[in-house]
Order: structure tokens, then sequence, then C-alpha cells
């Protein structure tokens, strides 16, 4: 079987099933004895193998079939859920990680696995153990208990019981099927619909068990049971069956419908009833069948979305052309385009937004590994892992995030015995939050730890030149905090592998800004941080003022804009060496554009008596832009200079006008900085 056209879907399914498995084993660490946290572990681990093993990736399907193992065992009580087993099976799922991302980068998924395969391997040597000591007599009545559950169909409503009670009627024979697939059958899916199509010759099938929707997405066993009429005998029936490649065993017998309601009460008084799960089990079944979802390569939303873009272009010249014509109904069929164009622009849009809890679902795994090793107990709250952001960010964004909470585990909170001197209780909390602000999604990761010496702080900026002396005493709290985000910056006093704080800070500073975001910072020493993420929601197309500067045109996004402001020349003065405006209060610097870059001046323009000003903010920093001109606001594609114009000077890149023309985009953060 060629199975390149089956990678990307591989790749994209095995991230789910790992994302569960990380899930469900920290429920499991906090809920032990919860079969239906098992239960969930198992399909993902079961299924992540099967796929394995089909696509040919052996390391990786052995190594889900010794986890698949040690939930087997979990799962019938025989090893115990304790904290050095729940770390072997977390470090087991980060090997399946690395193997799919190797996957994913081109290789062949194989790894060094016989450390973790050993460790697994002493758990279950445990279990055998633990097993052979048990006093099979003792126990014989639970076994027993045990296959009468797993061999019937459960429950029969009152609809399929009044079917197989007229089937009786006419003449037909009720049945039991049961059929044993090969332990190592790969596409069990495939072979349990070839084992229906052969029943649906000879009969009908009333019920199954697993349920129809789970074996077709090979979340069972091996075993699956149906409720079956016909009027062929058993074992006529257990030959056509059989054709089916890939079977081990067949077992058919009467099913009496008089013995099943007779045995109801007595079977379902051995089973133990949670209708809590029970209620949740019909939700999921009811969201599954609800769920009408297909999969979408990127590459083909990245052309929709270049498609899309031309036809922003294109209707800012239709919009500029039905300004010049005077013309009614050139006008109205432009404003028409303009609303069925947005439309269409928010539906584009949504498509490509996905929720950050494919970046925030691996983090309660590290911050438990990291306060293991560190010795601290730290809880995690995550809020608002719903929060859709663009994919082409959510990409980008995990690898800062990550570090940010390694700083906050490793030098935010503190250890229990500081705490505890300090008042406060000895775990530790890092909330980690995500929500929609506008055009933007902010995230917040604030933790109740010592917060950041603001006096060490500067100290160390002094003694890297950082800042003077003078300027010193007119820094705010918030702008001494940001010092941290300078390069190189750290106030550790040992450095660890794990981070510290303010150790690489401006390799996330950079990374959050060239994705349009920004990054904020709020401390109170002893209490805690805060580290306050702002990105845009998507980075291709957004909102702008363009003004014109001398005979060239600008954008300036909307997102960097306060006001826009005519001013006399005569309220323009300087302060130190700089032309600033008093602004509401505040002293603002003026940047003049033309200036800023070399524009050749128009000689025949006459000489203005007033400035227009666009002010600009970044943090608590404002500037006022100096243009000759407002354009007007308009939605813009943001385009790349190319690899000929890289780090071009306040410069973050172009866009086509209407009319064809190049607007270059003004990086106002650059400006203020």
């Amino acid at each position: 079987m060629d199975t390149a056209d089956y990678l990307d879907v591989f790749i994209d399914e095995s991230r789910e099933h790992l994302d569960v498995l990380y899930q469900q084993l920290l429920e499991l660490e906090n809920h032990p004895t919860d079969m239906s946290i098992i239960e969930e572990i198992f399909r993902a681990a079961h299924t992540l193998k099967g796929m394995a093993a089909t696509m040919g990736y052996e390391s990786l399907a052995n190594l889900t079939h010794k986890l698949e193992n040690i939930f087997d065992g979990i799962r019938d009580e025989k090893i115990q859920v304790s904290t050095e087993t729940m770390d072997v099976l977390f470090e087991s799922v980060d090997d399946l990680n690395r193997m799919v991302e190797d996957i994913s980068g081109g290789g062949n998924g194989s790894k060094e696995i016989s450390k973790i395969v050993e460790s697994l391997d002493e758990i279950e040597e445990g279990k055998n153990r633990a097993e052979s000591n048990v006093d099979l007599t003792k126990n014989a009545p639970t076994i027993a208990k045990s296959e009468n559950t797993l061999r019937s169909i459960k429950e029969l409503d009152e609809f399929e019981l009044s079917i197989l009670k007229e089937s009786e009627n006419r003449e037909f024979i009720n049945y039991e099927i049961t059929v044993h697939l090969n332990k190592d059958c790969l596409l069990k899916g495939a072979r349990t619909l070839m084992v229906f199509n052969v029943l649906e010759r000879m009969g009908e099938v009333i019920k199954a068990e697993p349920p129809v929707h789970e074996l077709e997405e090979e979340n069972f066993d091996s075993i699956f049971t149906v409720i079956f009429v016909s009027k062929l005998d058993e074992n006529e029936m257990r030959e056509m069956i059989l054709t089916v490649s890939e079977i081990d065993k067949v077992t058919i017998q009467p099913f009496s419908i008089q013995n099943y309601e007779k045995e109801e009460g007595s079977n379902n008084s051995l089973l133990p009833r949670n209708d809590n799960n029970k209620e949740k089990e019909i939700v999921k079944r009811t969201n599954r069948a609800a769920s009408k979802t297909i999969r979408v390569r990127i590459d083909r939303l990245n052309t929709l979305m270049n498609l899309f873009e031309e036809l922003v272009i294109d209707r800012g010249r239709l919009e500029q052309i039905s300004q010049e014509f005077e013309h009614q109904d050139l006008r109205e069929t432009v404003e028409r385009m303009s609303r069925i164009s947005g439309d269409l622009q928010n539906v584009i849009l949504t498509m490509r937004m996905v929720p950050i809890d494919q970046v925030f679902s691996r983090f309660p795994n590290m911050i438990r590994s990291l306060s293991r090793e560190l010795h601290k107990k730290i809880n995690i709250n995550i809020v608002g892992a719903d929060t859709e952001l663009d994919r082409t960010v959510i990409d980008e964004i995990g690898d800062p995030l990550i570090h940010l909470l390694r700083n906050a585990v490793d030098h935010g909170v503190e250890t229990p015995d500081i705490r505890q001197t300090r008042g406060k209780p000895e775990e530790g909390t890092i909330r980690l939050e995500a929500y929609h602000s506008g055009n933007h999604v902010i995230i917040e990761i604030a933790d109740d730890g010592g917060g950041i010496n603001k006096e060490a702080v500067l100290n160390k900026a002094l003694q890297n030149e950082l800042i003077t002396e003078q300027e010193v005493r007119s820094l705010s709290d918030q702008e001494v905090n940001e010092l941290i985000l300078a390069s190189g910056f750290s106030t550790a006093e040992t450095v660890s592998d794990i981070s510290g704080r303010g150790v690489g800070l401006d390799v996330v500073k950079n990374t959050i800004e060239s994705l349009g975001g920004s990054i904020a910072i709020e401390s109170e020493f002893g209490k805690g941080t805060i580290f306050t993420v702002q990105l845009p929601l998507t980075l291709s197309i957004i909102s702008a003022m363009l003004v014109d500067v001398e005979k060239e045109k600008y954008a300036i996004p909307l997102s960097s804009i306060i006001e826009t402001a005519i001013m006399k020349k005569s309220d323009v003065f300087s302060a130190r060496n700089k032309q600033v405006i008093d602004f509401r209060g505040k002293i603002v610097p003026l940047v003049f554009l033309k200036d800023l870059f070399s524009i050749p001046l128009d000689n025949d323009k006459a000489e203005v008596e007033y400035l227009s000003i666009v002010v600009v903010k970044k943090g608590e920093r404002l500037a006022g832009l100096v243009v000759d001109s407002f354009i007007g606001q308009q939605e813009i594609v943001l385009k790349s200079l190319g690899d000929y114009l890289t780090n071009v000077f306040a410069i973050s890149g172009a866009t086509i006008l209407g009319d064809g023309q190049v607007a270059l985009i003004v990086d106002s953060d650059v400006l203020i900085k």
C-alpha cells in the first residue's frame, strides 16, 4: 500500500490522539479510579498503534503497544496508578510526540526507546508478579462476572425487542454472533465493514456492541458482538463470515428474548451504574453524530487566501473608480460587492482559525515535569483554551509561551518553604488565559511568585549600560520591567538549563513583534508577575490609515493609532534636541516621515501653516508621525518586501492599492523604540 498520500492525515490525527493522551493522563493522575478516563486513554493509544502499524512506523507502533499493555493493566486494576508510574507514562507519550514530529519533518520516526521500554517492562513485570500471587479460587466469581460483562449486549430498547419478538413470530431465528478479529489486524474498521456486508446478505443486524460508529472509528479491541436475525443455520452463517480474512474465531448462539428479560435485572445489578458517565457518553455520541467536518490542507487555504487578497485589491480599485464617476448604479453595485466580499472575508478568515488549545494542551505536562524537577508545588489554571487564532500565528507562538512559562516556574514561583515564610500557600499558581479583544487575542501568563526585583533590574541595566544614571529617575515601573526584555539581560545569580528570569526574553519579544504583536509586563515584588501578549487575529489583511507624504503614499496600521490631529506649526517646540508637542497633557516627540525616509521634496508645493499628525502608541510611549495629509481608512493586504529588501528600517511590508500603486507599511513600534 502506498502510504504517502495518507501521511498528512496520519500526522494530524496522531497529534490529536497525543493531545488526548496528554490531557487524559493529567485527569487520570487526579482521578485514578475513574474507568471512563482509562477507556478514553486506551482508545486513543489503540487507534494510534493501529495507524502507526498501517503506515509502517514500527518504533511508534511498538512503543504504543507497550503503553497499551500498561493501560490495559490499569483498566483491569492489576497496575496501581502511582506517581512513578505516571512519570513513566508521561515520558513515553513525550517520546511518541517526538517520533510523530520527526515523521512530520521528513524522518522515519525511529528513536532509541530501549530505556523507556525497560521502564514500561518493569511496571508490567510488577503486574505479572501480582497476578502470580493471586488466589485464583478466591477470585473465581469475579472472573466469571467479568466474562459475563464482556460477552453480551448490555441493553436493548423497546423497539429492538419488538423487532426480535416479531421475527420469532415469523419463524426467523435470533442469534448473538461474536466475531474475534486477529490481534495483529491492522485495518479493523475495514474488516468489520466486510463482516457487516456479509451479514446483510444473510439477514438483518438489530444491534451491535460496540455501536456501529465506534466500530467504524476502530474504537474497540478486536471483538464485537451483534444481535442478528436470519433463517440460515449456524454452520452456514459461520462459513460465510469466515470468508472475510483476518478473523480468528466466530461464536454463534441463539438469542433468547425470554432469558434476556429474566436476566436483565440481575445483570444490571452486577454492573456498577454511573449515570453521570452514561450521560457524558450520550453527549459524546450526540456531538460526534452532529459533527460534520472535513479536513482541508493548509496550502489550499493559503491559496484561497491569496486569491481573496487579489479580490481585496480589485475591490479597492472599484471603490476608487465609483467615487471618480458619479454613476448611481455603479456606486450601488460596488457597495453591494463590498458588503458581500466583507462577509466572504470573515468566512475565509474563520476557516483559518484554530483553537489555541492546540498550543495550551501541552503545557500542563510541562509544568508538572518542571515543578517535580525543581521540587516545587505548582498548579496551572488554563482559561479560554477555545479562543481561536489564525493558523499561521498558532504555529509561531508556541515557543515564546513555553519560554515565559518556564521562567514563571523557575524564577517566578518560589519553593514551598519560602512561600510559607512569606505567608503564601505551599502550592503556587500559574494562570494561563486567552481571550479576544477587538481584532486581537490577548494571552496572559500570571504567577503568584516573587515578582520582579526592580532594584536588581536597574542595577543590572546600569551595569550593562542599557540606561544612564539620569534616565533611572524618569523611568516608570512598567519601563523598568520592560528592561528585562533587552538582549542578554538577566538578574539570575545562577544559570540553569530551565530558564533565567530575563534570559532569552529578547527572542520572545522579537518573535511576538514579528507577528505584529506586543508584550507588556506588570509585576509587584513579592506578589507575582503578569506577562501580557497581544497578537493580531490574522496576519494577511489588516486595517490601516493611508497617508500622503510628498508624492508618496504610506499605510499606518490602525492597531497602533491612538488619534489623528492637525496642529499649528507654532505649537511645536523643542525639548532635549527633539521637536515635540503637548498632546493632552503629555509631551509627545514628533517623527517627520519625509526626513526619516529621505523623500525628495516637492519644491513647487506651497508652504503650509498646519501639520497633519498621526499619534501612535506602544505600551505607555507615544509618538507623533508627521505626514502631509490623511487619505482615509482602508483594509489592505500585507505583502512581504521579499528577500532582497530585508531589515528595511521602520518598514514592515507593502501593499498594492486600488490604482496599482505600492504603499509601504510603516512599523510605528520601531519608531517609538
